[in-house]
């Protein structure tokens, strides 16, 4: 009877530990709407180490990776995306929000000592922080209107180019800069229902002055967006425009580490 009690206690209190665990989740669509939220764009590839594992200690490994975001739940939100197939240089990124850096440096710094982590090339990492728009309260009334158009919703792919400005770009005044902004943003409209775009600013925090993060069903009109874009005046002042451009599919990280365990 001791024994049925004290059991009863363990799992009640396990219970107990695994609800204030689950309440205490980051709000994750606050994060990815607000500004003042840090992001880290973790690039891997999978090592040759992680073929030579048995299928059992690949399972405990992904085990352990599902408890290491959970452990981190309450502080960050990860999306997961597939680049394999797609790109021969890594196999997977994550996009890591927080309202703090260093929540993404610890999760990061976990999920890398893993035995899976412990596995993988951090080939390229990217770190910025969302704010508010700086140049669409200057637009007009009607192209501020359009802007409010609903993005998709359920897209498939995700695009991720890094951007790096010349010194130009920072020495004009921020009229100019609204100016061709406005240019920059007329070739977009068009395409606002089938493309949805998510910008970082990266000046000081990386080696670079931008994020542009984009998710579509339309690889097709994500192409003809980017060809608009690079006709306009405002192109001649990116000094770096993707290396690396990433281009992937969003995927669950249950389904991304079945694949990368096969």
């Amino acid at each position: 009877k001791r024994m049925r009690n004290r059991l009863f206690f363990a799992i009640l209190g396990f219970m107990v530990i695994f609800a204030q665990v689950a309440g205490a989740e980051v709000d994750r669509e606050k994060l990815l709407k607000d500004p003042g939220v840090y992001a880290t764009f973790a690039v891997f590839k999978v090592g040759d180490q992680w073929g030579q594992l048995d299928k059992q200690a690949k399972a405990i490994a992904v085990s352990e990776v599902k408890k290491v975001f959970q452990q981190h739940s309450d502080k960050i939100t990860v999306d997961a995306h597939l680049l394999r197939g797609l790109s021969e240089k890594a196999d997977f990124f994550l996009r890591v929000h927080s309202k703090e850096m260093l929540h993404n440096q610890n999760f990061l710094l976990d999920f890398m000592g893993t035995t899976f982590g412990k596995a993988l090339k951090n080939t390229d990492t990217f770190n910025g922080i969302t704010k508010a728009l700086n140049y669409v309260p200057n637009f007009p009334e009607d192209m501020k209107a359009e802007l409010k158009t609903p993005p998709p919703q359920g897209s498939p792919y995700v695009v991720v180019v890094p951007i790096r400005k010349d010194a130009d770009w920072w020495l004009m005044s921020q009229d100019e800069r609204t100016a061709m902004m406005k240019e920059h943003t007329d070739p977009t409209v068009g395409y606002l229902k089938t493309v949805k775009r998510k910008l970082y600013h990266s000046s000081g925090l990386d080696d670079l002055d931008f994020i542009i993060y984009f998710e579509t069903a339309k690889l097709d009109d994500f192409n003809n967006l980017v060809i608009g874009l690079l006709k306009v005046k405002e192109n001649r002042h990116n000094k770096r425009f993707g290396d690396p451009l990433l281009l992937g599919t969003i995927r669950p990280l249950e389904e991304i580490l079945e694949i990368l365990a096969r």
